[in-house]
């Protein structure tokens, strides 16, 4: 596999970050090359490449995705403990709503 520097991969090849600003996805095609960008104390820091003229256009957006998604985003504010939806999402780090994860808190 091709290893470029950093901002001297030639044209053609992008991330999917830059496949996705362009409504293109990779579409099941394997990495064509990488980039990296060396760091002073650790490893260099990787993005994989694939050919931009493979890939295909972003699936669009049907009226069922949009359902699921939107059922998803509010299951994601729905506290476990008191199932009450809290208005925001619910932090990973607690996995409870502020109220439930600190009632001592609360209370004064």
């Amino acid at each position: 596999m091709p290893v470029y520097w950093w901002r001297l991969a030639p044209d053609g090849y992008a991330t999917r970050c830059q496949l996705r600003a362009r409504g293109l996805r990779p579409g099941g095609q394997p990495v064509a090359a990488q980039l990296e960008r060396p760091r002073r104390r650790r490893g260099p820091l990787v993005a994989y490449l694939y050919r931009v003229d493979l890939a295909v256009p972003v699936r669009p957006m049907t009226a069922a995705r949009w359902a699921a998604l939107a059922k998803a985003n509010i299951a994601r504010r729905i506290c476990p403990t008191c199932r009450r939806d809290v208005g925001y999402v619910i932090p990973a780090s607690l996995g409870m709503c502020a109220p439930c994860a600190y009632p001592d808190h609360t209370a004064a």
